[in-house]
Order: C-alpha cells, then structure tokens, then sequence
C-alpha cells in the first residue's frame, strides 16, 4: 500500500512527465502503426510487400516520425491540459510524417505501384493519428480518474465555483485539482433561472432563492464556495455571503496565478479563505496614482511615526514612487528596525534613512528637518487608542498636540512644500481625549496655514489635513482582536450591541493620503468617504460563521460596556462644517471656521505648562476650555462639563 500511494502521490502531483518519455512513446506507435498496416494491406489486398521491402519502409518510418515530431514538437505539452491545440498538433505531425514516408517509399520503391503507396499512406495516417489520440485520452482518463478516487476518503472540502454572470470563460478545472486534493470541484454556480449546462466537465448551476442554494448544498454534500476573481467578492450581491454564513458554508478566494506552481515552489496545498475585510459590502478604492508619483519622484520625503500602521503603509507605497530619499522617524525602536529591514529588502535601490527620535523633542526633529530638507513631511506620529490616551490625558497632549506643533513650525522654518497631517474621525464633536488632542492639532494646523496664506507668517508650507475612520488590521484594532479571541474559543468581547464604526484598509487609507497631499492647495481638511458604516456586533457575528461556528451557541458574544470615552458612532465632519467636492469622488474637502492665530497659541502654550505638570483633571479643563464641543462620555471627566454648565 506504501508503495501504491507513493505511485498515485507521483501521478497526481509530478508537474509533468518527462518529454523523453513521450517523445519515445510517440515514435513507438509511429512505427507500430506503419507495421500494422503493412500487416494489414498485405492481408486484405495481397500486396505481396517482401520482408525485406517492409523492414526497409519501417526503418523510414522510424526516421520521419522523429522528424515530424520534433518538428512539430507534440512531447511538449503537459498531456492532462490536452486541448484542441495538441490534436490539431497531432493531426498535422501524423500528416507530416506520412507524406514524407509516401515520397520517399514512392521515390525508392520501383517495385510498389501508386494504388498500393497511397492505401498504405491513408490507412497509416488514420491509424498514427488514431494512435497518438488514444494514448493520450488515455492518460487523461488514467489521471483524472486517480485523482477522483483514490483519495476519496480524505476529501475534505467539496467546493461549487462561482461563476456570476461571466459562464464564457470559466476557470479550468485542471488548475484547481492542481492546487489541492484537499477540495474536490462538483461544479459550478451562479444566481439566474435553472437551465441545464455544462462548462468543461462539470455541471453549472442555477439558483434564484435561498431555498434552491439550501437544497443545493444538502443534496450535494457542499462545504465551500470558491470565488476566483477579487471583484466577485467585492460586487457580489450580499445574498450570497448571508446565505454561506447562514448555512457554515467557508468562503475562498483563489490565489493570484503568479502565486499558484510558480517553478521550483510546491503547489498550495489549501486553498485561502475570504477575508473579512472584502465582506464589509463595499469594493476596494482604486486610485491613479500617476499624479502623486509624477508630484513626489525625484523628490526626499519625510514620514513620522513610520513604524506605525499608518506610517509603515505609507513608507511602502512611497518607496516606489522614485523618490530621491525617504526619511523614517519614529520614537518606537523595535519596529523602526523592522520597517527598515523590509523596504530595504523590498527596495535595494532606495535611499533610506531611519531615524529614531521623538517629535517632542525640539533639537531633534530640527535637525532631522535641517539635515534632510524634505519637500514633504506625513506627520503620522500621534497616540490613537482611545482608553489609554483617557487614562494619560497629559501625554496625549505633548505628544498629539505639542508634538505636531513642533514638526509643523519647523516645517515652515526650513522651507518645506508640504505637510500633510494624519487625523480622525474621532477628532469631529469629540467625546474622549484622544479625539479632542487631535482636534487641537488640526486647530494649530489650521491657524498657522492661515497666516501663512496671509503674509502674517513668512513661509511657504502647505498644510493639508485627511481624516477618516478606523482602518482595518492596525495595531490593536477590533478585528485581530477578534480572530484572538476566536482562536481560542471564546468569549467575543463587543462594548454595545448598538456601536457603529466606518472601516477602512490601511493600503486604500493611505494612497487616499497621498491623493489628497498632491490634491491640497493648503489650509484644507480632506474627509474621506468610508462607505457604509458597520455594527460591531454583525461583524463579530459574520466572523465567527466564517470560522465555521455558530454565534453564541460555539463562540459566545459578550457586551462589556463602552469604554472610557467612546461613543456609538463615529462623524466625519462636525455640526458646524460642511464639505464640497473635489475632482476625486471619495475624498471631500471640509469648510472649517476660522481661529485667531494669536489666542490659538496663546491656549496651547498655556496647556502644554498645565501638561508638564501631569495633573490630568486641569489638563482635560484646558482641553475643554479650547475646544468647547469636547464633550466627554463615559468618562470620569464628565464632571468637568458639568461645571461648565453650571456656570
């Protein structure tokens, strides 16, 4: 038995057999037609050919079939991917190799007339071209008859392949048993009225309701759903993916073909599932970003908090834009080391300087800026998690607030074009201290491109600030948290049955970034548009279905109260603000009110003394002080609007 499975593994995962083999097969039943039919004309129409005039006409069959083959090259096709081509190929070599064996028998046999020559170059081309087919069929017969049973036992997963509306082109059947015989394909699937279809091999069918889907599933025994293109997950209708997760029916997504049998690499043995992120019911953006490149190459840029989600994202991107340098700048060690170690392996040709300080600090982000002279600097640095910042209100403000103070007022002294600010959604009407330190930063921001633009301030910087929601995959954000928690079984943790959140992936959250930073004229916040919002708790439900388990029977969900300075939902523009369009329709700019320059400095100096002193009651009264719609929830600071009130 050892031995067998051995055999079978060879067969039905060996990349192809070796062309020598089929070349010497292919000749053999050449030369095995010629015989039979030299046996057979001499039988049934008394020929009368010698033996030694018949060896004579092998011999040369022997050497046109070489010549014909090689000429036409039929061992070089993978046989269990055999099309129309290949017997086309085969016709003609068969055709080849009898014409010039009739030529040649014709020129040397003097004692062959023209009637017996051209019987026996017909019946030798039908049955060489015979021949060659059926070894073929053969093969494939043998190969996929191999895969269908002899692992029967194992199959895991039994897969429908949607199609869509697209039933011209399906995917070949032979790539997916060559990416696992983990899967086995029962057919096709796609929504429409029941017809009777096949694509290749295997049946197609229809679905209108999700009674037919159910039915399908049970009578055909379906573990999975297979979808082959990205766009089928991103536009598909959402009927579809309800259904699967409604029945623990896993969602995969093929892998792109320069990742399946790349030469040298084993084929995927499992196929990757669905990411939740291509289920949030809206597609990917899609930016040209010709613009940005044609704006940044040739030129240094700076990044700030490069280490970071954010920042990170940013510095790929950026790395194959041309520019002339990059210049990294983050406080965290540990992860500037690994950021540098990947775009240094990914982009050899770049020049690129990782730099460890803090934007705190005055001397060094000068001679960071004065050494390097970026023409734009991505200020990404900041403190983002909400609790923590609730719990450290005076960090928050050194380094959110102070901190961006210090990057953009050096941005202007040393003649930087651009600066392009990260912000929040949380930021609008905030409800935590996170929210309202970034708000006070935008303000700073905001002021000192207003004097700018007014002469008051001699510079040339353009200050563009891009705010938008939570995007998926950063550190600490809600859906690794729940594949966590998933792992190990449980409990779900969700803060209230009602909380919203928009999302968005990190890769699309940045080339929005850098569209808005060539877009921006200076004195602007870019609000993006983050689709539809989602309920935490429905994505905690569609997370655990897709892991194959039911909700709060397998993987409890648990509600464990918003936390210090979270509200519901998110806004992206504030009550007073209104936005208007620009020439890209996913990002609009935000009309904003004006702030006295002078006060704004003035509060900001005076909350940084309060900072300093770590008193964090007096830091969040400042706060408030400055940004009046700062009101706070759930949080023990709410005290402090009460005294606001009250006065």
């Amino acid at each position: 038995m050892g031995k067998t499975s051995k055999l079978i593994d060879l067969i039905l995962h060996s990349r192809y057999v070796n062309y020598r083999i089929i070349a010497a097969f292919d000749v053999l039943l050449s030369v095995i037609s010629t015989s039979l039919v030299l046996a057979f004309t001499n039988s049934f129409f008394k020929m009368n050919i010698s033996w030694g005039n018949s060896l004579k006409i092998l011999g040369l069959s022997l050497i046109v079939s070489i010549l014909s083959f090689w000429a036409l090259r039929t061992y070089r096709g993978i046989i269990r991917h055999s099309g129309l081509l290949e017997s086309f190929r085969l016709l003609m070599a068969s055709l080849f190799k009898v014409l010039f064996l009739t030529v040649i028998v014709y020129l040397i046999g003097k004692s062959f007339s023209e009637r017996s020559i051209l019987i026996l170059s017909a019946c030798d081309f039908f049955i060489t071209f015979c021949l060659l087919l059926l070894f073929r069929l053969a093969i494939i017969f043998v190969y996929r008859f191999v895969n269908a049973n002899a692992y029967n036992s194992n199959v895991l997963r039994l897969v429908l392949v949607y199609v869509g509306d697209d039933t011209t082109s399906p995917l070949g059947t032979d790539l997916l048993e060559g990416l696992s015989r983990s899967y086995g394909i029962v057919g096709y699937l796609r929504f429409g009225k029941k017809i009777s279809l096949r694509l290749g091999r295997h049946p197609l069918f229809s679905i209108e309701n999700g009674d037919d889907f159910n039915k399908l599933i049970k009578e055909k025994h379906i573990h999975s759903i297979l979808f082959t293109k990205r766009e089928d997950i991103n536009n598909e209708r959402e009927r579809l993916v309800r259904l699967c997760e409604k029945n623990h029916i896993q969602m995969l997504q093929l892998p792109s073909i320069n990742k399946v049998g790349e030469p040298g690499k084993p084929m995927l043995r499992r196929l990757p599932e669905v990411k939740i992120e291509d289920l949030l019911g809206r597609p990917e953006i899609k930016l040209d970003m010709q613009e940005v490149i044609d704006e940044l190459k040739g030129k240094v840029v700076m990044v700030t908090g490069a280490a970071g989600s954010i920042g990170s994202e940013l510095c790929r991107q950026l790395c194959t834009f041309g520019l002339k340098r990059l210049v990294l700048f983050d406080a965290a060690e540990t992860p500037m080391h690994n950021i540098r170690l990947e775009l240094e392996e990914k982009f050899p040709d770049m020049e690129i300087f990782p730099i460890v300080g803090d934007v705190r600090i005055p001397a060094r982000v000068e001679y960071v800026i004065s050494e390097h002279r970026p023409y734009a600097i991505f200020h990404a640095a900041a403190y983002k998690h909400v609790p923590l910042m609730e719990e450290n209100p005076c960090e928050a403000v050194l380094a959110n607030v102070v901190g961006t103070r210090i990057v953009a007022d050096t941005a202007v002294k040393y003649g930087v074009e651009r600066f392009v600010m990260i912000s929040t959604d949380k930021a609008v009407n905030p409800t935590n201290v996170m929210g309202a330190s970034k708000r006070l930063a935008e303000i700073y921001v905001q002021t000192l491109s207003m004097s700018i633009s007014k002469g008051e301030i001699e510079g040339k910087t353009k200050f563009i600030t891009t705010r938008f929601g939570n995007v998926l995959g950063s550190n600490g954000s809600v859906i690794p948290r729940f594949r966590e928690q998933i792992e190990k079984g449980g409990p779900v943790t969700v803060t209230h049955p009602e909380i919203i959140r928009f999302f968005m992936t990190i890769p699309e959250a940045c080339r929005l970034v850098l569209e808005a930073a060539v877009m921006g004229q200076g004195n602007e916040i870019f609000v993006f548009d983050m689709g539809t919002p989602v309920k935490i708790a429905d994505l905690a439900r569609r997370m655990i279905d897709q892991a194959g388990l039911t909700p709060d029977v397998d993987i409890k969900i648990e509600y464990t109260g918003l936390r210090p300075g979270e509200k519901l939902y998110e806004e992206l523009l504030a009550t007073k603000e209104n936005t208007l369009p620009t020439p890209n329709k996913k990002i609009f700019r935000a009309h904003v009110r004006e702030y006295e320059r002078e006060e704004v400095v003035a509060s900001i100096d005076r909350l940084k003394v309060v900072a300093e002193t770590v008193d964090r009651v007096a830091t969040v009264r400042e706060m408030k002080r400055i940004v009046p719609e700062f009101k706070s929830k759930n949080s023990i600071y709410e005290e402090l609007d009460k005294e606001t009130t009250s006065k």
